[in-house]
Order: C-alpha cells, then sequence, then structure tokens
C-alpha cells in the first residue's frame, strides 16, 4: 500500500556498510554531464535510486555521477583541501557553513523551501529483538546497569543529534541545565562504547556489545533490512535530525537541477525507502522495509525538538556544547562531561 507522508519538520509538537572513496553512477555517454556528489556515509545506498529516477527526467538525460562518501566531517574538510563537489550532503550544517566560510558554497544557501535541508530522521533506541530489558523512554537507559554505545561526539555528526536529544530530554520538558548535566553524566557513565563513527557504532552493538544503542532512525531501518536481528523504539520526546544539502559555487545549472530534484516528492519516496523521513508534504510511500510497521514507517512522536527551538540552531550549539578548548574556542559543555566521565572514546 501507499502512504501519504507529510514533512518531518511539519510534524514537531514542540518545535549497506558504507565505504569511503569515489565512484561513478550513471549514464554512460561520453557526451553526457558529470555532476559530482560529496556526501556523508550512509547516502551511499540511499543515493542509488534518486540518481536513477533524476537520469529519467530532461535534466537529468545523460549525466552521469561521481561521488564520494564517507564521514561528514572528514568530507566536508575534504572538499576545502581541494576535492571536487558540485553537489555536498553533510550531517550537519556546521559542515557546510564551513565550506561557506571557505568561499566555497554561497551564504545564501538555505534560502529555498526545505530551509537547505535534504534529508531527515529522529534519534531511536536499537535494542536486542523483542526490546528484553523493556527500553521505552530516556530515562530507561540511564537505569543502572544498562549498557549504551553511541558514537563519540567528538568525532562523529551522528553522536552529536543522539547526545542533544538526550540533553533536550531534560531542558526541553522544563528541567534545568544542572539537571541536563547530571542526566547526560549518568548517560556516559552507562555508555560502554564510543566508537568513532555511527556505522562503527552501529557494527558494535549488531556485534552483541550493549543494550541499548542511540542511533539514527534511518540507520536501525537500514541495519532491519541487511538482516540484522534487532529491534528499534521510537521514545515518547526525541530530537529531528536535519541533513542538509546545497551546490558549491563553481557548480553548474544541472547540478542545481539535481539539488532540486532532491526534495521532489519523487526523491523523497525514494529516500523514505532507505529509512529517511520526507521534508517536504504530499509525499506517497511504498511500505517501507525494516520499519516497525513498514504501512506506517514515521510515527510522529508525542514531542519533537529541533535544533533551531530547542538549541538556538547549531550556529551557537556547535561551540556550546562541543567546543574543543583549542585556542580560542571554549572547551564546550558536552566536551567538558566527556572528559569529567573519563569517556572520551575512540576518534
Amino acid at each position: 500500500m501507499k502512504k501519504t507522508i507529510k514533512a518531518a519538520v511539519a510534524a514537531s509538537v514542540t518545535g549497506v556498510l558504507a565505504l569511503t572513496g569515489c565512484s561513478v553512477a550513471g549514464g554512460s555517454s561520453d557526451s553526457g554531464e558529470t555532476v559530482t556528489v560529496n556526501a556523508f556515509s550512509v547516502m551511499e545506498a540511499a543515493n542509488e535510486p534518486v540518481f536513477d529516477d533524476f537520469e529519467g527526467t530532461a535534466d537529468g538525460a545523460d549525466v552521469t555521477f561521481q561521488t564520494s562518501y564517507g564521514a561528514s566531517g572528514d568530507q566536508s574538510r575534504a572538499v576545502v583541501a581541494g576535492a571536487d563537489a558540485d553537489v555536498v550532503h553533510y550531517s550537519l550544517e556546521t559542515d557546510v557553513t564551513r565550506l561557506v566560510g571557505e568561499g566555497l558554497v554561497a551564504e545564501d544557501w538555505k534560502d529555498n523551501a526545505t530551509n537547505g535541508i535534504a534529508t531527515s530522521s529522529v534519534v531511536v533506541f536499537v535494542v536486542r529483538k523483542g526490546n528484553p530489558d523493556g527500553i521505552e523512554t530516556w530515562d530507561d537507559i540511564v537505569e543502572p546497569g544498562v549498557e549504551i554505545i553511541t558514537p563519540n561526539p567528538g568525532s562523529s555528526g551522528s553522536a552529536r543529534w543522539n547526545i542533544l536529544a538526550a540533553w533536550a530530554h531534560i531542558t526541553g520538558n522544563g528541567g534545568s541545565e544542572e539537571e541536563a548535566r547530571a542526566f547526560t553524566t549518568s548517560l556516559l557513565n552507562n555508555t560502554i562504547a564510543l566508537p568513532g563513527s555511527g556505522r562503527e557504532a552501529t557494527t558494535a552493538f549488531t556485534d552483541g556489545s550493549g543494550d541499548v544503542l542511540l542511533s539514527y532512525e534511518n540507520e536501525a531501518i537500514l541495519a532491519k533490512q541487511n538482516g540484522a536481528d534487532i529491534d528499534y523504539v521510537v521514545p515518547p520526546d526525541t530530537l529531528l535530525i536535519e541533513n542538509p544539502a546545497t551546490v558549491t559555487v563553481d557548480a553548474d545549472e544541472t547540478a542545481q537541477a539535481f539539488l532540486e530534484f532532491m526534495t521532489s516528492p519523487e526523491a523523497q519516496a525514494d529516500y523514505a525507502q532507505s529509512g529517511f523521513r520526507p521534508v517536504v508534504d504530499g509525499v506517497e510511500i511504498e511500505d517501507v522495509e525494516g520499519a516497525n510497521d513498514p504501512a506506517d514507517p514515521f510515527p510522529t512522536p508525542q514531542t519533537l525538538f529541533t535544533i533551531d527551538d530547542t538549541f538556538n540552531g547549531w550556529g551557537e550549539a556547535a561551540d556550546l556544547y562541543f567546543g574543543d578548548g583549542e585556542e580560542d574556542n571554549p572547551l564546550g559543555i558536552i566536551t567538558e562531561l566527556q572528559q569529567t566521565t573519563g569517556q572520551v572514546g575512540e576518534e
């Protein structure tokens, strides 16, 4: 069956193994045009049907895609260092604003209908099949003895979404910063591994470590599609994950056309099959394999926090929570708590 999905942003109540490297996909005409896509790793499988559908449009005829995938921050820094990119698609807004600061992306890149966002998800709890520990809420995961895996906020974009979702559980529900620090400290004390990336964290969990994994909903759905013997829980309150995309200043009109296609209902339906929540309204979605309810794959949480409403955007949140303490960058709140608890994780 098909289900028409509204954009994840509108739903807010309160406000395959990916490989690093390059590959070529799409049309093979020597006279065609090449669009270079530089993206965070989880987009590798998700982009393939989107490329195929774009090639079926007038703008996409005879287009070949050159792709590079990897950790979001690493991809962004590679573009600064000279890697080719027409379209960039990252986990965090700060990985795009790095390019703005280098003059590689226009300052007005967010001036469009989706505010620069191409894909979205929410933070979820990945649990053992059947959820034997009965983990349903944030409070459940800080109970004594619960073993948590989450990637390292010092190196992973997905980890930053995860840890801010935990923080928002306190402050977004009326708690103080002191209470949020205490809750986050309990979460870190229960954490048995902080792998360097979200994909490494998923691998650690599916290999048998831990009771609960903090992750993206789309990552959990992808893991189930790939045969992982897991379940996942969308907690009553969680954080909306928003992944930005834009073109570089030297990109031509074909790259711009592809960027616009990425947020079309057709492309968003493709992304939904990989577990991403649509960022535009009116998207018709077939059953999503791997979702808790394939016919209703993206349930609306009771409370859905956003980075803008709860944390005043990444422009403020990045340094406030994740500053590394070097040079003129003060030590961030989460960075400090990691050091205090000894949970500095893997790079």
